[in-house]
C-alpha cells in the first residue's frame, strides 16, 4: 500500500455528525451519542474509500484567535455567544453536541488515532503546516472552502469536500478549483478575501463577487497585482478600481486573516494507522459498550484490523 496522510478537520466533521445522526441515539445514562457515533462512522467511510497509511485528527485549540480578530473584528463575530476577556470567547455549540467532545476526543484515543492542536490556531493551520511539511501523499478532509488554498497537484495534495454529505464526496485537485472558480489554489486565498465569506464574518470587497475576482487575478495574478494596478488606474475599469481602493484598509489584514498558517512548530506525533493489540481492543470496546457506541466501534475497529 502506497503512504498517504490524512488530515481530519475535527470540527467541521463532528459537527456533520451531530446535525446528521438523530439525538435520540444515547448512553445508558442519556447522553446524547449521536456525534461520537456518526464521528466513527465517517472516519471508517474515509478509512476504508481511500485508504490512508496515516491519519491525524486537527484539531481547534482555538476556533478564533486573537490575532485573527485583531486584524478583522468581525472574524466568527457571530458564532460568538460568550465573550472572556481573559482568554478565548465561547464559540456558539450545542450543549448536546459540547457534551460529547470528550467522548469523541476518548475514543480517537482509544483507536490510536493521534490528536494535534496547538494554542492561538485552529485545526486550518495545524492542516497547513501539516500537508506543507508531509513527505508523502495528503488528503485533507474538510467542508470548509478556505482548506482550497492548499491543493496542490505537485505535491500530490487534496481536498476531500464533504459539505454536499459523506455520500457525495468530492476530491478536489487543481483542476476543480480552476474549473470551478477560474483561479488556482494559490490564488484561492487573494479570490476568498476579495469575495468574503458571512460564515466567517469576512465582508469581502463590496461590490466585487466571485466572477469579478476571478477575472482580476486572471489579470493581475495576485492581490498584490490588483492593487498595484488600481493605484496605477490601469487593467481594470474605473468602477472596479474605486472598489478596490476604497477597500484598502481592509485588503490591508484581509490576506493575513484568510491565509492559513503553514510553519507552526508542531511536535511529530505516530500518525501510522495499525491493527490494534487485543489490549487496545479491549479498551475501544469496552468504552463502545460503557457509551453504547455499538457497531460504530466496533467498524472502525474492524477497519483498522483489516490493514
Amino acid at each position: 500500500m502506497t503512504d498517504r496522510m490524512m488530515l481530519l478537520d475535527s470540527a467541521s466533521l463532528y459537527f456533520r455528525a451531530f446535525y446528521g445522526v438523530p439525538d435520540t441515539v444515547r448512553a445508558p445514562d442519556g447522553t446524547p451519542v449521536n456525534a461520537a457515533r456518526g464521528f466513527l462512522d465517517i472516519i471508517t467511510k474515509l478509512i476504508t474509500l481511500y485508504e490512508p497509511t496515516h491519519l491525524i485528527a486537527c484539531w481547534d485549540d482555538d476556533w478564533r484567535p486573537q490575532w485573527r480578530v485583531d486584524l478583522i473584528p468581525t472574524y466568527k463575530t457571530h458564532r460568538v455567544v460568550e465573550v472572556v476577556e481573559t482568554g478565548a470567547d465561547v464559540e456558539e455549540v450545542p450543549d448536546p453536541l459540547e457534551a460529547q467532545i470528550p467522548l469523541i476526543r476518548a475514543a480517537l484515543g482509544a483507536l490510536g488515532i493521534p490528536i494535534v492542536g496547538i494554542a492561538d490556531h485552529e485545526a486550518d493551520d495545524v492542516i497547513g503546516t501539516l500537508a506543507t511539511r508531509s513527505t508523502i501523499p495528503a488528503d485533507i478532509v474538510t467542508g470548509d472552502r478556505d482548506l482550497f488554498q492548499l491543493v496542490d497537484d505537485a505535491s500530490d495534495v487534496r481536498v476531500i469536500y464533504t459539505a454536499r454529505g459523506m455520500s457525495n464526496l468530492e476530491v478536489v485537485t487543481d483542476a476543480t478549483i480552476t474549473t470551478k472558480y477560474g483561479v488556482t489554489p494559490q490564488q484561492y486565498a487573494d479570490f476568498a478575501a476579495m469575495r468574503g465569506d458571512s460564515s466567517d464574518g469576512l465582508p469581502g470587497v463590496p461590490g466585487i463577487g466571485e466572477k469579478t475576482a476571478a477575472t482580476l487575478l486572471a489579470a493581475h495574478s495576485n492581490l498584490v497585482g490588483i492593487r498595484s494596478a488600481a493605484a496605477e488606474g490601469i487593467g481594470m475599469t474605473p468602477g472596479v478600481r474605486n472598489k478596490i481602493l476604497a477597500a484598502s484598509d481592509y485588503l490591508d489584514v484581509a490576506p493575513k486573516v484568510v491565509e492559513v498558517v503553514r510553519d507552526l512548530e508542531l511536535a511529530d506525533v505516530d500518525s501510522r494507522l495499525a491493527p490494534l493489540g487485543s489490549a487496545e481492543l479491549d479498551t475501544a470496546q469496552a468504552l463502545g459498550e460503557q457509551w453504547s457506541l455499538g457497531t460504530a466501534m466496533s467498524r472502525i475497529t474492524t477497519a483498522l484490523n483489516k490493514r
